[in-house]
């Protein structure tokens, strides 16, 4: 392991924390520094949804719960949401956007770790992680556990970053991530670490058929994957 990549690991260990400290500008930053398109990225991912009824989900990962709302309210199928999160902050501000968006009654919220999932075996007709997957320090074993808690037959849902196939966007992205998000991200958000340590786990997590690697390792068949908005981010998904 070299010196850079030592360091992204250590500050994985730990990164909840981060995101805790940046919790009362989090969305408005994933809304301004998307351009938006958040919003339709987590519309994308329900779309992957089966339609067949009382559908149990799990998002890992949660933050502030917007996959988990958004799939409620896309994917009127799923009967009940558990979410999970290690920030208490960032839980803290979901149950309280579960509130105003009357969703109480079908979301769960729990401080939990993907890498070691509070639920048992074989209970989840679907499984998210949006975002998350490349902030743990072993992406497998977090692919294993959900692999773990779905059901035979149900599917998981990445939706994570990755890099352009196109030369020039790949170029012109590479330092929006690295000389935009930073300086901005430190001036909004009070926190001149936190999107440093974004551009630095984007630029090293494996993504396409990669990651897709992963995913048969773990387990999962079916594998495939979509790149979005000019493949900036990608959806992969997985069938047990």
């Amino acid at each position: 392991m070299n010196l850079a990549a030592g360091k992204i690991y250590k500050g994985k260990e730990k990164s909840f924390r981060m995101f805790d400290r940046i919790h009362r500008r989090y969305d408005l930053l994933n809304h301004l520094f998307s351009f938006g398109q958040d919003i339709i990225w987590r519309y994308k991912l329900s779309q992957g949804i089966e339609k067949k009824d009382n559908q149990q989900l799990l998002d890992l990962a949660t933050g502030t719960g917007d996959v988990a709302f958004s799939l409620l309210k896309h994917s009127p199928r799923i009967k009940h949401a558990h979410a999970c999160d290690m920030a208490q902050k960032m839980l803290q501000l979901a149950r309280k956007k579960a509130i105003k968006k009357k969703l109480s009654p079908k979301v769960s919220l729990l401080q939990g770790d993907a890498i070691n999932i509070p639920y048992v075996n074989d209970i989840f007709d679907v499984v998210t992680m949006a975002f998350g997957i490349r902030n743990v320090t072993n992406p497998s074993l977090v692919l294993t556990e959900i692999f773990r808690v779905l059901k035979t037959g149900g599917k998981a849902f990445i939706l994570e970053f990755s890099l352009p196939a196109n030369k020039i966007l790949r170029k012109l992205h590479l330092f929006y991530l690295r000389h935009i998000i930073p300086r901005v991200g430190a001036v909004i958000s009070r926190d001149k670490h936190a999107y440093r340590y974004l551009n630095k786990t984007i630029e090293t997590f494996p993504y396409g058929q990669s990651f897709c690697q992963l995913m048969q390792t773990a387990g999962f068949r079916n594998v495939r994957f979509k790149p979005l908005t000019f493949g900036v981010v990608t959806i992969y998904q997985g069938e047990k």
